[in-house]
């Protein structure tokens, strides 16, 4: 199903563009949205957080054991 977003939607539709062409301007739109959304950065994210407790365990440890 495709999303549309109402002010693409409005501003071709103002400056003199048909119902159309307007509609889908508002749908390509929505759609690339969608599309970096899907961006891995989450992904980077939990490694950079994975490795981060892993060093901090670590260090814990090591304060613990030649503390």
């Amino acid at each position: 199903m495709a999303r549309m977003i109402a002010e693409v939607y409005d501003a071709p539709k103002s400056a003199g563009a048909d119902d159309e062409k307007a509609r889908a301007a508002a749908i390509a739109l929505a759609e690339t949205d969608v599309a970096f959304a899907e961006i891995p950065r989450l992904r980077v994210l939990e490694w950079a957080a994975g490795a981060n407790t892993v060093m901090l365990i670590g260090l814990v440890l090591r304060l613990i054991v030649f503390g």
